[in-house]
């Protein structure tokens, strides 16, 4: 139960003009990662991509760049931000059914956490340091996978992120997204729209691929299977007519990450 003397003042945090404004900055930052992310996934497609196709490739590509460090500093508020409203507002924007503030609390939460640690992933950038992600989720699954029952628990993530997958996609084949924003009227709002189902799509079925490879390194006990984001979507490019396939997804992750810079001016915060 959420102490009543912290209400206010995480509601008036909550309602804060700055943490919006910089809410909208960690849209707009994600929205990045993501154009980076599909332009990257492109490249591997077409046998050009020297980069992980994941938040930290992105991120390593945005380093690189001129003025990319004020960017990604930049990016850690905003996502930083944004990550802690998502939270805040999983348990103080709870309201219909118990079944309802259950699945928003535990939707948002989810969300802030992975924000947060999209906004640790840039710091490291920002920094001056940087690390692998897949790297690093390969090695975590190798010392689950080691002991008892790790198995168990490398295929239920596995299964996690598969389900996060389908929610994606029912979501952006139904425009449920649509919910999340003050959409504009007229071309903008349609084009908003396609932008966002293309996006939720996309992002659905990169989820789904790495949903199944977590399962399936959990089955064999195969680390390397589970790395993340990155195996998910090039193993994409191993399926027939992969390569097409992965351009699809590359082009959805750009539209997301179109979709996201709207979403940073109209969203409903």
């Amino acid at each position: 139960m959420v102490n009543t003397r912290t209400i206010a003042p995480a509601r008036r945090a909550e309602n804060s003009g700055v943490m919006h404004f910089a809410a909208r900055v960690g849209f707009a930052a994600s929205g990045l990662i993501h154009i980076l992310i599909g332009f990257i996934a492109i490249q591997v497609a077409v046998g050009a991509g020297i980069n992980e196709a994941d938040p930290s490739g992105a991120l390593a590509q945005l380093a690189a760049a001129p003025g990319g460090i004020v960017v990604l500093w930049i990016a850690v508020v905003g996502l930083a931000a944004l990550g802690l409203w998502l939270i805040v507002n999983a348990f103080l924007g709870q309201r219909g059914d118990r079944r309802k503030r259950a699945g928003h609390f535990l939707i948002n939460f989810a969300k802030g956490i992975v924000y947060l640690l999209l906004a640790l992933t840039a710091y490291s950038f920002a920094s001056g340091g940087g690390t692998s992600s897949a790297a690093s989720t390969s090695t975590a699954s190798g010392g689950l996978l080691a002991q008892p029952g790790g198995a168990v628990v490398v295929g239920l993530v596995g299964a996690g992120v598969f389900a996060v997958g389908l929610y994606l996609l029912v979501k952006g084949l139904r425009r449920g997204f649509r919910k999340d924003l003050n959409l504009p009227g007229g071309a903008a709002g349609r084009a908003t729209v396609a932008l966002g189902v293309a996006g939720y799509v996309a992002k659905a079925v990169a989820l789904g691929a790495v949903g199944v490879l977590f399962v399936v390194a959990a089955l064999t006990g195969d680390a390397a299977k589970a790395n993340g984001l990155d195996q998910g979507l090039k193993s994409l490019a191993a399926l027939p007519y992969g390569g097409a396939i992965l351009v699809a997804v590359g082009i959805g992750l750009i539209a997301y990450g179109v979709y996201s810079f709207v979403r940073a001016r109209y969203a409903k915060l």
